[in-house]
């Protein structure tokens, strides 16, 4: 398996620390509001990492933050007057709830920076103690000229740092490469902590180092996030991890390209800025959202579309469509030994897909040419009935990974086809009401009927 290290600018084999175990941290929302679909493009990405590497046989450890603390977050709660908890629950659970409804799986841990407050003033004096970090004014910063390596994710020129000018913000421009805050002083009426340095708050990059340290060691196998993060935020990572430590703090680093809407930044000026929660007002299946975010490479642009979001929807309904077919076959001559052939050719070219660097577009190439070659071969999906299991068991190990087709259903395939024996034994006893019934109640459960020369068959809607 070969990943895109942002760190050495290559496709590098991947070799964790550990031969079974893969930890991994992801950068995830700062809580001041809803996620938008740009975020969500990260996170689904790293989704899909997560559970490729669980399918090639890996434990994965994996630990996604929760910023609850932040120049936004002070700032809208003292206008509201609440405290930073109370402002930022609802969007915690907003986001717990998005991230479900994408099938996202759930990591390890979502530790808040709140809560983690004490081991961030820890790592604090630990830098002051080693002379790289000083106090002014209350405040604390990482003094980056105290670290000859400052610079090297990002390709920043050090010709170029700003040596001695400290920055307060959490944000500040590409090209203002100053000294940047580990503890920033408390200002009038603002929320606070104590600490040795006086009352105040963590600042933002330090926040991601110690959770990362406190719940994945000092050294981790994958740092991920949108490369919107690679600078400040992840060079000041890196530069106040491996001043206190001495170690290399991260192996790889995995970031995920800019998400364009109609071409254009999204953004709320332009009217083309999107939460998930109003893709999905708008009638949007939150699968078909999950498709459109993953089905691009994660290193390449992704335009995003409502016309992409329909093309995702009919390749939804292609995958669902085949798998139901599959299930309902009624073909009972003997077990063809080319299916059992197609799916280890198709296995093949997935893994080999998903190993270049996560090519999920490849991965999903080679699960649309599986059922192009299965319907070459049969008609209307109707395989062998002894092939049957393990078509439908490819299918489920594919979808394991990608996580975009509805395969797994509350109301059993046996339960559906008893149902329709029975209404078919109704239409011949001229019971039309139990049959219009028995219609009713599936097309209720999402359910629908197509009466073919062949028989009854049933197709699923999402």
């Amino acid at each position: 398996m070969k990943l895109y290290n942002t760190l050495s600018g290559q496709v590098e084999t991947f070799v964790p620390q550990s031969e079974e175990h893969v930890t991994i941290y992801t950068c995830g929302p700062t809580v001041y509001g809803y996620a938008h679909i740009g975020n969500f493009r990260t996170f689904c990405s790293q989704d899909i990492m997560r559970r490729y590497l669980k399918y090639r046989g890996y434990n994965v450890r994996q630990v996604m933050n929760l910023t609850d603390v932040d120049d936004k977050i002070i700032r809208n709660a003292t206008e509201k007057r609440v405290s930073v908890d109370e402002y930022t629950q609802p969007y915690i659970d907003a986001f717990l709830a998005d991230c479900a409804a994408l099938n996202l799986e759930q990591v390890e841990e979502y530790p808040r920076a709140t809560r983690t407050i004490d081991d961030m003033i820890a790592l604090i004096q630990r830098l002051i103690d080693q002379g790289h970090a000083y106090e002014k004014d209350g405040s604390v910063y990482f003094n980056i000229s105290s670290l000859p390596s400052y610079g090297r994710l990002s390709g920043l020129d050090r010709r170029e740092i700003k040596s001695g000018v400290s920055v307060d913000a959490d944000e500040y421009e590409k090209d203002d490469v100053r000294d940047f805050v580990l503890w920033k002083a408390r200002k009038e009426g603002e929320h606070y902590w104590d600490s040795p340095f006086g009352e105040g708050r963590p600042g933002w990059h330090l926040e991601c180092s110690v959770m990362s340290m406190k719940y994945l060691g000092e050294t981790i196998d994958i740092h991920g996030g949108g490369e919107d993060l690679i600078f400040p935020h992840h060079e000041n990572e890196i530069a106040q991890s491996e001043a206190a430590t001495g170690k290399p703090f991260v192996k790889y680093w995995v970031h995920c390209k800019y998400l364009v809407v109609d071409g254009k930044k999204m953004s709320k000026s332009l009217g083309n800025f999107y939460t998930l929660r109003q893709l999905l007002e708008k009638g949007f299946s939150p699968l078909a959202i999950r498709y459109t975010l993953v089905s691009g490479h994660y290193r390449k642009q992704l335009n995003f579309t409502f016309e992409s979001l329909e093309n995702a929807t009919k390749a939804i309904e292609r995958v669902e469509a085949f798998y139901n077919a599959i299930a309902q076959t009624a073909n009972q001559a003997p077990a063809d030994p080319a299916i059992d052939e197609k799916i280890i050719q198709y296995r093949e070219r997935f893994v080999a897909a998903m190993d270049d660097d996560l090519n999920v577009s490849g991965g999903l190439g080679a699960l649309f040419e599986f059922i192009r070659d299965i319907n070459i071969l049969y008609a209307d999906s109707q395989v062998p009935a002894d092939n049957r299991d393990a078509v439908l068991g490819f299918l489920n190990e594919l979808n394991g990974v990608l996580a975009c087709f509805n395969l797994e259903q509350d109301m059993a395939d046996e339960e559906i086809m008893a149902l329709i024996d029975e209404r078919n034994q109704a239409r011949a006893d001229r019971n039309f009401a139990r049959a219009d019934e028995i219609r009713d109640l599936l097309k209720e459960k999402g359910i629908l009927l197509e009466d073919m020369r062949e028989g009854t068959r049933f197709k699923r809607m999402n």
